[in-house]
């Protein structure tokens, strides 16, 4: 056991050091070309992407999960879903060609045909990516993806940048994007030792498809939703309402995404294969919940506590009303670890039908709280998410009790410990702001003390996070 928790947390240093590299480069570089093209650009990509993000979902989800959660997956498994794959995404990407005309109508934006139809090749490049990243999930070579990912992003930006310099406009950022996708997949065939072979079966595949599709409905519903809080936003309220709503969200996502998809994707390989073990599978769940909330809760609560002059130094001061905003979405994000590992927890028990009834019980939820809402105002539409965020997280774990005996009391006991500590941690780190010193002086403050204050409640407490990441950091430092 102490080797699996060994083997879970350095894959999962492995993809988040991925996560965080990419998603560096992707900022620095969104920065750049913010300053070189105008700002109309980022919005008729905007407008593809979102398009591009939802036919997505038929690729990056349902089939790869089904094969990571199926014990004894080899490779007539893999290579049927790869040719299924790689078909489909040529069928939905064919779709997308011939609907582009329609689509620029709808949009009243002409010159959307040609991006449209350049940008839509990401979903076939999604397609031969797919079954490989599944597999490096599978067998746990998460370094492969740091490779990759940061392979493909400083080679996009690259090309995206001077491409900006050089005229091209809209299509600096087209390139930018599709041969991040191109590089990152390349990469993964070069390094990765798995390959298609010559054998299909549609036996194998309608056993994958009757596990994969209800994940493939969930993350549907997901990515939709995901969509309709700035949906609602901008056509019940003004634009700026809408900027600085999306502004909030964006800030805690930079953080957020890079830890939860370091979790989500490490999690599920590792639980499945312990899927017949019940008390294993809970005592991994758990860790997880411990450990990932004792990282995501204080970096909230930190950036909750630090919003105001972060936002005045980083976007000046035009941006300021977007600090609530922010510091609301900061509550929500503290408890995704809490959902990513009971959701893995089903999806690696194989229960994917339970995994779809709660998406749809919750996106009923998430509507009747929109609905709720949005005729009072914009910020508390944001106030809304924390109520649905609570709710999913009730209805995430609540499978779980009888799954594998995790209890509504275990998992608040888990967390409190981090959850305390991060509001001690905030409330000692937010009078700051009140000094009036410059934004760079009071950042300078803020962060190593909230980090001092943090560890040391963490050591006169006992937490027993802190203890156990502090003695695999020991034993890392040793091997090296």
């Amino acid at each position: 056991m102490n080797d699996k928790k060994q083997l879970v947390f350095t894959n999962l240093i492995w993809r988040f050091m991925e996560r965080c590299g990419a998603q560096l480069v992707s900022f620095v570089v969104s920065i750049v070309l913010a300053r070189l093209l105008e700002p109309e650009l980022y919005g008729t990509i905007a407008l593809v992407t979102v398009i591009t993000a939802i036919l997505n979902v038929f690729v990056d989800s349902g089939m790869a999960n089904a094969l990571i959660q199926k014990k004894d997956s080899d490779d007539l498994d893999f290579s049927s879903v790869f040719y299924f794959n790689v078909c489909f995404c040529l069928v939905l990407y064919a779709g997308l060609f011939v609907c582009a005309p329609l689509i620029s109508r709808i949009y009243k934006m002409p010159d959307l045909v040609p991006i449209i139809r350049v940008l839509g090749l990401t979903i076939v490049v999604s397609g031969v990516k797919n079954v490989q990243q599944a597999y490096v999930s599978k067998t746990m070579q998460f370094r492969r993806f740091f490779f990759s990912t940061l392979g493909g992003t400083l080679f996009s930006a690259v090309v995206g940048i001077a491409m900006a310099y050089m005229g091209y406009g809209i299509w600096a950022l087209v390139m930018q994007q599709l041969l991040n996708a191109a590089v990152n997949t390349a990469i993964l065939w070069l390094t990765v030792g798995w390959k298609p072979k010559r054998m299909f079966s549609f036996e194998r595949l309608k056993g994958l498809i009757s596990y994969g599709w209800k994940l493939l409905a969930s993350a549907l519903l997901d990515t939709v939703y995901l969509k309709l809080y700035q949906l609602v936003v901008g056509l019940k309220y003004t634009a700026s309402d809408l900027a600085f709503f999306n502004k909030g969200d964006q800030l805690c996502v930079l953080v957020v995404e890079n830890i939860n998809a370091s979790i989500d994707s490490v999690l599920l390989p590792v639980l499945s294969s312990e899927q017949d073990n019940r008390d294993s599978v809970r005592e991994m769940t758990r860790r997880a919940i411990k450990t990932s909330s004792y990282i995501m809760m204080p970096i909230m609560a930190g950036m909750a506590a630090c919003a105001e002059p972060l936002i005045r130094l980083l976007l000046t001061e035009k941006w300021l009303p977007c600090v609530p905003y922010m510091q609301v979405f900061c509550v929500c994000y503290a408890l995704y670890p809490l959902h990513t590992a009971n959701l893995n927890a089903i999806k690696a028990m194989g229960r994917s039908d339970i995994f779809l009834k709660q998406e749809i019980i919750k996106k009923v939820l998430i509507t009747a709280v929109i609905l709720a809402t949005m005729g009072i105002s914009a910020f508390a539409i944001a106030l809304g998410e924390i109520v649905s965020g609570v709710a999913s997280l009730i209805i995430n774990a609540f499978p779980n009790r009888k799954l594998m005996g995790y209890m509504y009391r275990m998992q608040l006991r888990d967390i409190m410990p981090a959850a305390l500590a991060s509001l001690a941690m905030a409330a000692v780190v937010w009078p700051v702001t009140l000094l009036g010193l410059h934004d760079i002086i009071t950042l300078l403050i803020q962060v190593p003390l909230g980090v001092v204050v943090y560890v040391a409640i963490s050591a006169i407490f006992k937490i027993e996070s802190f203890s156990f990441m502090l003695g695999i950091v020991k034993k890392l430092l040793h091997r090296g």
